[in-house]
C-alpha cells in the first residue's frame, strides 16, 4: 500500500477560499451592475464540493459559503431541481448531480493539452519517482487537471480536482512568477489579507520565488506549504484561448531534497514542458542568462 505523504487541512483551505470569494464577490457586485448575485451565490454552493466531499448537508454548505442556511436551502433546493445536485434522502445532505459531472466532462475532454502532456508527465514521473502535476490558477488556488504518479511508496494523495494554495506550494510559486507584476501584486494583496499573521513568511517566500524564476524559469518549495513535502514547477501558456498553466515535480521531503530538485529535477521539467509547448505548436522560452551584479 502507499504511503500517502501529509496534506494541508482541506476544511481550513476551503474555508480560507470561500471568505476570498466572498469579498470578491461582494466587490464584484457592488461595482458592476451586470453581476448577478443569485448565479454567484449558485456558483458558489457548487464550489463547495472538493475532492473527498461526497455528501454535504445545508449547514456545512452555508458554513462554508458564509451564507444564510435560509438562503442555502433555496439554492441546492434549486439546483437539485436541474440535476446539478442531488439530495440523499436517508441523510439529508447532498451530492454533486450528473448535470454538474457533464459539465467537468467537457471541459476536461476539450482541454487537449491534457491528451498532450499525459504521456510525456508520465515518463517524467516514472523516471523520478515523484509526482507531477499540471494545475492552472483559480482565484488563490492552484486546481489539478491532470496528475501523474509512479509506482513509488511515498507518494502524494492529490488527484484531478485537487486545490493547494497559491502563495506557498511550487506551482503557485511558478504562476506567480510568471504573471505579470501588477497582477502578482493584486493577488499578494488578496492573499495578505486573508492570512496576516503568516504573511511575512509567505511573502518572503514569493519574492525569493520570483528571483528563483527570473534565473531559472522554475520555482521551488522546499516546506513552504507542507513541511514534509517538496516541489519544484514551471509556468507556461497553451495558447488556443488557455490560460497561464504551471508544470510541478513534487514528492516526500526525504526523496527530493533541494539539492536534487534543482540539478536534476529542474532541467528534466523544463525538457518536459518544452516538449509539450512544442506538441502544441507553441515556442519555449529558455531562461535568461543571470548578469553579475554590477553588469549592464
Amino acid at each position: 500500500m502507499a504511503t500517502r505523504a501529509r496534506q494541508a487541512d482541506p476544511g481550513t483551505t476551503l474555508v480560507t477560499e470561500r471568505t476570498e470569494i466572498d469579498e470578491e464577490a461582494g466587490a464584484d457586485e457592488s461595482q458592476d451592475r451586470h453581476f448577478v448575485t443569485a448565479l454567484a451565490r449558485g456558483l458558489e454552493v457548487l464550489s463547495c464540493f472538493r475532492s473527498g466531499d461526497s455528501f454535504l448537508a445545508n449547514h456545512e454548505i452555508a458554513m462554508r459559503c458564509g451564507l444564510p442556511k435560509s438562503t442555502v436551502t433555496r439554492l441546492t433546493y434549486t439546483l437539485t431541481k436541474l440535476g446539478y445536485l442531488h439530495l440523499v434522502p436517508d441523510s439529508g445532505k447532498y451530492r454533486l448531480g450528473t448535470a454538474t459531472a457533464a459539465l467537468g466532462s467537457s471541459m476536461l475532454v476539450n482541454l487537449d493539452v491534457r491528451q498532450v502532456a499525459r504521456p510525456l508527465m508520465q515518463s517524467l514521473a516514472a523516471e523520478t519517482g515523484a509526482v507531477v502535476a499540471l494545475t492552472a490558477r483559480d482565484r488563490l488556488s492552484m486546481l489539478y487537471l491532470e496528475c501523474c504518479r509512479s509506482t513509488s511508496i511515498v507518494t502524494l494523495s492529490l488527484d484531478v480536482g485537487s486545490r493547494i494554495p497559491l502563495g506557498t506550494s511550487a506551482a503557485g510559486l511558478a504562476s506567480l512568477a510568471a504573471m505579470p507584476a501588477s497582477e502578482r501584486a493584486d493577488l499578494m494583496e488578496r492573499i495578505r489579507a486573508l492570512d496576516e499573521g503568516n504573511w511575512p513568511r509567505i511573502e518572503k517566500g514569493i519574492l525569493a520565488a520570483v528571483e528563483e524564476y527570473q534565473a531559472t524559469r522554475c520555482a521551488t518549495s522546499a516546506g513552504n506549504w507542507v513541511k514534509d513535502v517538496h516541489g519544484i514547477a514551471t509556468a507556461f501558456w497553451p495558447g488556443r484561448g488557455l490560460p497561464l498553466m504551471t508544470l510541478s515535480v513534487a514528492g516526500a521531503a526525504g526523496y527530493f531534497p533541494v539539492k536534487r530538485l534543482q540539478e536534476e529535477i529542474r532541467p528534466r521539467l523544463l525538457e518536459t514542458v518544452r516538449d509539450i509547448e512544442r506538441n502544441l505548436g507553441q515556442h519555449f522560452e529558455e531562461p535568461a542568462p543571470v548578469r553579475p551584479a554590477g553588469r549592464p
